[in-house]
């Protein structure tokens, strides 16, 4: 056991400064999933095709980064834990590669701007990696039980909810607002650099407080004994052991199917509000508003849900009623039962549809992200070995990967139905858009229910994870001069 048995339960404080990291997370994934694709393909006018490439691209080479970010956590060692030292060196970096990203040099070539992209970008996720891997595999040590691992987690996802929904909002209403010489706001490059601005300063700040909020609670975390030196393939094969848990790898192919269907709608739903159901940029920014309604909702509903059936069957039966509403809207409008463009009452619908599947959505993640937590006691049972950042690197890694994959599936439908850089909303022939949702949907819908059923391979339930702390505890108890050992941090 990680969190000494003898210190005082989180308090609200201390959970909320927890999940505020995850801001500068929420800001990094707006810009790459809603942001990143529009602004180069519309407002600068490089090819669809070569900025969703060079998005995916990077999401793979900075994806590399975090099973080394995570085992370089798990095997650290300072009087300041394994994990506040990489936190704290992240903020910088971080924030300020975000900035640059949105900056590029004037005068670049297609294929100029699709290195830019791809290099900036590589920077920008490396760094955060920095961040959101030690601050993830903080989790578990905070706290070793079962509801309140689910608590942190909603905390987590909140705050992420809350930076990348929160800065959306402030973009499409504000700094993308239309003007004389850009009517449709979300076309105007200057916008996208004041989010660049903006966002990179809060990133800072998020970190850095999420950071010094926790760091008290070190003096409570035992430290795992030194592990030995065994080299590169001694390494390797340690971490394949670790990723070879059944219940892990369930998890891990859920997430592979539903975070490319993320990807692909996030990086989609600009391109729908725009062409497809003819939104403004203000009636946008009130739509990404649903996502921090669903997200602060699944703050209480995730825990709660948690505690009724479970977290394996409340994440598989939220994740299907999820797709079933965003897929609703689709459906009704192709045919022909939803409101017509223009029509008053369609903000508030496509609003509430999408509140609920966001709803169910970030409460089915939510618990996923609390299960991981409950695997690592599983782990340590088996292997001898703490891997919290390895677990949730390889977590983070599927979901960059396969988020990218989505994005590059988003902008080769773009390509493929003839929505061309600079395309205006009403001049564009309906069918195009028609087109886009018509093969969007059906792929939604495939890769959410057949990502969901792999949760049944996952066996921890709270009986069974209680066992696994008891255990643990009592071979402490047994081996004193391993816990002696464990204590003592190196200086």
């Amino acid at each position: 056991m990680v969190t000494d048995s003898s210190a005082p339960k989180l308090g609200f404080f201390t959970k909320l400064l927890y999940g505020t990291g995850s801001i500068g997370y929420g800001i990094k994934d707006v810009a790459f999933r809603s942001f990143l694709l529009l602004y180069y393909n519309q407002a600068i006018g490089v090819r669809a095709e070569l900025v969703s490439l060079a998005i995916l691209v990077a999401l793979v080479v900075d994806a590399i980064s975090d099973p080394v970010v995570g085992q370089w956590s798990d095997t650290l060692r300072t009087r300041w834990g394994r994990r506040h030292p990489f936190m704290l060196a992240s903020a910088i970096p971080a924030a300020g590669s975000l900035l640059f990203l949105f900056f590029p040099p004037s005068g670049m070539s297609d294929f100029q701007t699709f290195w830019y992209i791809l290099v900036v970008g590589c920077c920008v996720r490396t760094f955060i990696t920095f961040f959101e891997i030690p601050s993830s595999a903080l989790a578990p040590e905070l706290t070793s039980d079962y509801d309140e691992r689910t608590s942190i987690a909603s905390y987590r996802y909140f705050f992420a909810y809350l930076g990348g929904v929160g800065m959306a909002f402030l973009t499409l209403l504000v700094f993308l607002a239309p003007t004389e010489d850009y009517p449709y706001g979300q076309l105007n490059p200057a916008g996208y650099q004041t989010f660049a601005i903006v966002g990179a300063a809060v990133m800072f700040v998020a970190i850095i407080a999420s950071s010094l909020g926790t760091i008290h609670r070190i003096k409570y975390f035992k430290m795992p004994p030194p592990r030995e030196k065994i080299g590169a393939i001694g390494t390797l094969r340690q971490m394949g052991g670790t990723f070879s848990n059944k219940g892990f790898l369930a998890i891990l192919a859920f997430g592979v199917l539903k975070y490319t269907s993320v990807g692909m709608t996030s990086a989609l739903n600009i391109y729908f509000g725009t062409y497809f159901w003819g939104f403004s940029s203000a009636q946008l920014a009130i739509l990404t508003l649903d996502s921090l309604a669903g997200a602060f909702l699944a703050l209480f509903f995730a825990p709660w849900v948690s505690r009724k059936i479970g977290k394996r069957n409340a994440a598989f039966v939220l994740a299907i009623v999820a797709v079933c509403l965003a897929s609703a809207p689709y459906i009704l409008r192709l045919s022909g039962l939803f409101f017509d463009n223009g029509d008053p009452k369609l903000v508030a619908a496509v609003f509430l549809f999408s509140m609920m599947f966001q709803l169910c959505g970030v409460s089915s993640a939510v618990l996923t992200h609390a299960m991981i937590g409950d695997i690592v006691e599983e782990s340590q049972l088996l292997t001898g070995r703490r891997s919290e950042g390895l677990f949730y690197a390889a977590n983070t890694l599927m979901q960059k990967s396969t988020s990218g994959l989505g994005v590059f599936a988003a902008g080769m439908l773009v390509a493929f139905v003839g929505i061309v850089p600079g395309s205006d909303p009403r001049t564009l022939d309906p069918e195009i858009p028609r087109m886009l949702a018509l093969v969007y949907v059906p792929t939604l819908i495939t890769l959410y229910i057949g990502g969901a059923g792999f949760l049944f391979a996952y066996r921890i339930d709270r009986a069974s994870h209680e066992a696994n702390v008891s255990e643990l505890e009592k071979r402490e108890r047994d081996h004193p001069v391993k816990i002696e050992e464990a204590t003592n941090p190196a200086e």
